[in-house]
C-alpha cells in the first residue's frame, strides 16, 4: 500500500529590481543566494521592459513581470503591476529600491514577508525587516546585503551568466580562425537612453578608430567589432574611418548588428581574450562570463561598478581629475565638457597589453 506523501508547496519569491540590463546582472548574486536559502522555490523578477532579456542570461529566474516606471503612464502601470502581484500569491518580496516610496509599494503588494533597505521610519513600519544601505561598495555586494534580512553572513559572489553551447558554437563560427592571435572584442556601447538623459559616458569615434588601428598594426590581435541598434551610427562612422586603411580581412571581424540577442553577445565576449568597452551592459556581461575587460570610465565610479581587487576587470580612467566621479555622486547629468572621457587610445592600448 502506497502512503500519501505530504505535498510541499514551493516558496514563491518576488524580487523587484528596476534599472538597465547591467543592474539586473549586478542583481544576479542576490537571486542566487535567495535560491540557495529557499531551494524549493520559484522566483519572479519585476523589472523594466528594456531589461526583460535578463532572463536569457540565467536559470535563476523562473518568470518576469515588466513594469514601465519611467513613462508617462507610470502610475497606471504601477496599479496594473499591483493587480498582477495580488493574483500571484507570493510569500516573500525583496526590493533593491532605495527610494522611501519603495516601502509603500511593497506594503500595498499585500505580501506577508517584505524585505528592503532602511530608508527611514516608514520602511521600518511597513517592511518586515530592513537592512542598511551601503552605497560605497561594488553594486552587486550592495544589492546582496538585502539577503541579510533573511539570513546574515551570506557571502556575495560575482554575477554568473549562463552561456549555452549552441550560442558558443555560433560565436566560434562567427569569430573564425584565430591564427594564433588574441581576440579583442570592441563594443562602443552608446546608449540612446543615456544620451537622451545627458549622461555622456561614450568615447569618440576617432578614439575608437585609432585604438583599432593600433591593435591591428601590432600584428598580435584579431579585432571583433560588435554592437546593437543603439550603436549603429557610431559603428558606421568607425567602419568608414577604418576603410581608409588596408588591413588583412581575417584580422577584423565585423559582427555589428549580427548578434540577435544578448545571449549571443555574451557568447562572443566569453570566447574573446578581452573586451574593450565603456561603462555599459557589455562590461557587466564580461564580468558575468569571467572574461577580461578593459572598461573606459569617465564620470561614473568604477569602484562601484567593477569587482574590486580582480585584475581581470580593469578600469581605464583619468586619475588626476578631482571632479570625477561625478555622475550619480554629485549630479544627475554630466557636465558640458566631459573632460574625463578624453582618454588617449595609447593609454587604452597600454592597459590592454598589460591586462593580457
Amino acid at each position: 500500500m502506497i502512503k500519501n506523501k505530504k505535498c510541499i508547496k514551493k516558496t514563491k519569491i518576488l524580487a523587484v529590481n528596476f534599472g538597465g540590463i547591467g543592474d539586473e546582472i549586478l542583481f544576479f548574486p542576490t537571486l542566487k543566494t535567495l535560491k540557495t536559502l529557499y531551494p524549493n522555490s520559484s522566483l519572479t523578477l519585476v523589472l523594466e521592459p528594456r531589461s526583460k532579456s535578463a532572463k536569457e542570461l540565467t536559470s535563476l529566474i523562473d518568470a518576469v513581470i515588466t513594469c514601465d516606471i519611467k513613462g508617462r503612464s507610470k502610475y497606471l502601470n504601477i496599479i496594473k503591476l499591483l493587480f498582477k502581484i495580488f493574483s500571484g500569491q507570493y510569500n516573500i518580496v525583496i526590493s533593491s529600491g532605495s527610494s522611501k516610496s519603495v516601502a509603500i509599494l511593497l506594503f500595498f503588494m499585500g505580501i506577508r514577508k517584505r524585505f528592503g533597505y532602511n530608508t527611514g521610519l516608514l520602511s521600518k513600519i511597513l517592511l518586515t525587516k530592513t537592512v542598511s544601505l551601503n552605497k560605497n561598495q561594488y553594486a552587486a555586494c550592495m544589492y546582496h546585503d538585502l539577503t541579510k534580512a533573511i539570513k546574515d553572513n551570506q557571502e556575495c559572489c560575482l554575477p554568473e551568466i549562463d552561456v549555452s553551447s549552441e550560442n558558443l558554437l555560433w560565436a566560434s563560427q562567427k569569430i573564425g580562425d584565430r591564427e594564433n592571435k588574441q581576440v579583442i572584442t570592441i563594443h562602443p556601447g552608446v546608449s540612446k537612453l543615456s544620451v537622451e538623459k545627458n549622461m555622456i559616458k561614450f568615447w569618440s569615434v576617432q578614439n575608437w578608430t585609432d585604438l583599432i588601428v593600433k591593435l591591428l598594426c601590432s600584428g598580435k590581435y584579431k579585432v571583433v567589432l560588435t554592437g546593437g541598434p543603439d550603436d549603429e551610427v557610431t559603428l558606421l562612422q568607425i567602419k568608414s574611418e577604418l576603410a581608409k586603411y588596408d588591413f588583412p580581412e581575417d584580422n577584423l571581424t565585423d559582427l555589428c548588428g549580427q548578434t540577435q540577442n544578448i545571449s549571443q553577445l555574451a557568447a562572443v565576449i566569453r570566447l574573446s581574450d578581452l573586451l574593450v568597452c565603456v561603462d555599459s551592459a557589455p562590461m557587466h556581461l564580461a564580468v558575468g562570463v569571467k572574461s577580461k575587460v578593459a572598461a573606459i570610465f569617465g564620470p561614473t565610479d568604477d569602484r562601484k561598478l567593477l569587482p574590486p581587487n580582480d585584475q581581470r576587470f580593469v578600469a581605464v580612467k583619468e586619475d588626476n581629475l578631482e571632479c570625477r566621479p561625478c555622475l550619480w555622486e554629485k549630479r544627475q547629468t554630466t557636465c558640458e565638457f566631459v573632460n574625463c572621457m578624453n582618454i588617449s587610445p595609447t593609454k587604452v592600448f597600454q592597459v590592454i597589453e598589460k591586462t593580457l
